[in-house]
């Protein structure tokens, strides 16, 4: 009896940069487990494609004008479609990794990764299983044992970026100085620093906040 052949992985690459598409379809083409349905060049683009022809694996990139790779993962888990997805990206802040294993990514892969490492993601998350490397793994662990800091939270830590005073922020946001300074304190707390300057710079260096010039 004749064994039947290995089913090819169909994979999608979602990536606004086309020289990154070309060199991902080049490599992914030499390996004959593997099958390059196609190449999308933003979220929107993904999903609709991902509609018709629904893939094993998506290699989705973050950053992305337009619907960036977040909203992406979140909309296609509302699709609820069988594909799953490996994060490939150049980013790599605590914030990101964070944020993208909750809205659904099955693995996080940086771009300089190699051949080898990324065929061994895709096989792992094509068998069901997650693909987070060992570093990238422990400043997930890190960054989920802190609390989550509150809207209200991020948005007090965005205006000491700016250098607000705990007065300045009350009379923005209409609440008393001292409610400012129990969120400050909170903020001190939940981020694990001693005062709000480091506050703002372990905020900034984890991607919890971005500061725009």
């Amino acid at each position: 009896m004749n064994k039947p052949e290995n089913k090819a992985i169909h994979i999608l690459i979602v990536d606004d940069h086309p020289v990154v598409q070309a060199g991902l379809a080049s490599m992914l083409a030499t390996h004959k487990g593997i099958e390059v349905i196609g190449s999308a060049s933003s979220g929107e683009e993904a999903l609709a494609m991902v509609q018709q022809n629904v893939p094993d694996i998506i290699l989705l990139d973050l950053r992305m004008p337009g619907m960036s790779g977040i909203d992406t993962l979140c909309a296609l888990k509302k699709i609820k479609t069988t594909a799953r997805t490996i994060i490939l990206t150049s980013f790599e802040t605590d914030e990101n990794i964070y944020r993208a294993i909750q809205a659904g990514a099955c693995g996080y892969l940086l771009k300089d990764t190699s051949q080898n490492q990324m065929l061994e993601a895709i096989a792992t998350v094509h068998a069901g299983k997650k693909y987070i490397p060992r570093p990238i793994a422990a400043r997930l662990a890190e960054r989920m044992l802190r609390s989550d800091l509150t809207a209200r939270e991020l948005e007090i830590l965005e205006m000491l970026a700016k250098g607000l005073t705990n007065k300045q922020i009350g009379h923005v946001l209409v609440i008393s100085e001292n409610t400012v300074r129990n969120h400050v304190n909170s903020i001190m707390e939940k981020l694990e620093v001693s005062d709000r300057t480091e506050a703002v710079a372990v905020a900034i260096q984890q991607g919890i906040i971005q500061i725009v010039s």
